[in-house]
């Protein structure tokens, strides 16, 4: 393996060691209770170090989800058309019980999204993650003011049926009642898309 390649996965488990124990810190104390230097500490690395590899103490947090700003972007490229390969992914999302797609009902996977959506602070800067979701398709697309339209209207569908899943399993509904529910809900939300969206998005 080459010294860069070596390089990159070190700092990809540093990532994900440091991410690792800041979430289990905040879900065992809550988000707010739990300091910057205590995750240092932890994870016995400076908080100088610690802030290089994470601007903002939320990032300790969205680090977990960051490898799907691209995705959305990367899928629609693989046709026949963007809507339809959207679709496709989520309903495979759905069948696997992806927890991007909130059809999951693990423990930890619960808490996470817990702990995301009812962290103020985190929800704020979920935000940031999202529109560099939305920039990235809409430079898929082809830019212009039709495909950040289109990507606004795609990102803010597959956002909703997440949060829905997630909101019913969390609160105590089955995963295969809901899981039932959520294909025809995502069913019906890409076909609204396909029939409303600029030819861009639907050709």
């Amino acid at each position: 393996m080459s010294e860069i390649g070596l390089r990159e996965r070190k700092k990809r488990r540093m990532y994900r060691t440091v991410s690792d124990i800041a979430i289990g810190m905040f879900l065992e104390r809550g988000f707010d209770a739990v300091s910057v230097a205590e995750v240092a500490a932890a994870a016995e690395i400076s908080k100088p170090t610690l802030f290089r590899y994470f601007p903002a103490k939320e990032d300790l947090v969205l680090y977990r989800i960051a490898d799907h700003e691209e995705e959305p972007a990367r899928v629609v490229r693989e046709g026949p058309t963007p809507v339809e390969a959207l679709k496709r992914h989520f309903l495979e999302g759905l069948e696997r019980h992806d927890p991007v797609t909130g059809l999951n009902d693990d423990s930890d996977v619960l808490a996470f999204h817990t702990l995301l959506y009812g962290t103020p602070s985190l929800v704020a800067r979920l935000y940031g993650h999202l529109e560099r979701t939305e920039e990235a398709l809409a430079e898929a697309l082809g830019g212009g003011l039709d495909a950040r339209l289109a990507a606004g209207q795609i990102i803010a569908v597959r956002r909703i049926l997440a949060q829905e899943n997630w909101r019913r399993i969390a609160a105590g509904e089955a995963l295969a009642a809901v899981g039932e529910d959520a294909v025809a809900a995502a069913e019906r939300a890409f076909g609204v898309l396909a029939r409303s969206l600029p030819p861009i998005v639907t050709e």
